[in-house]
């Protein structure tokens, strides 16, 4: 099972959550991965460049959920850009830790605020450890990505 497939499972089965929901969360994690992709300068395929283009300028910000809870998504959003890109940079000045690690999974703490905006905070509070472990990277891995750090 691929892990767009495992996340769509997730969000649809166990968390519960609207298909307009898992769609758009579905959408901002292929955006994510197309653009580090391509800010490592990781080769990305025309066709996954040209759908995370569509993604960002058409289907997200069309997105009944996203329309619906954009006041709340946005700084979400924007605090999980920040994240990936103060992870980034310390992965980029050899400074990769603990610390940098946690902050690449900012995704997460989105789709825990759309669990907690779906169900209200009494579920959302039950539901937290499993939105949380969907995070799969393995530090140990991460750390090999980075020895010299």
């Amino acid at each position: 099972m691929s892990h767009v497939e495992a996340l769509t499972r997730h969000f649809t089965e166990t968390l519960t959550l609207p298909a307009d929901a898992a769609v758009w969360l579905l959408d901002l994690w292929h955006m994510a991965q197309v653009f580090d992709d391509v800010a490592d300068g990781d080769p990305v395929a025309r066709q996954d460049l040209d759908m995370a283009v569509w993604k960002a300028l058409v289907a997200m910000p069309t997105n009944s959920f996203f329309t619906a809870h954009a006041s709340a998504l946005q700084p979400a959003m924007a605090t999980a850009i920040l994240k990936w890109k103060a992870s980034d940079d310390a992965e980029r000045a050899g400074k990769a830790d603990e610390r940098s690690f946690v902050w690449r999974a900012a995704y997460y703490d989105v789709v825990l605020l759309v669990v907690l905006l779906v169900h209200g905070y009494h579920k959302a509070m039950e539901m937290s450890s499993q939105v949380m472990a969907l995070y799969g990277e393995d530090f140990a891995k991460y750390r090999e990505e980075f020895p010299h750090a």
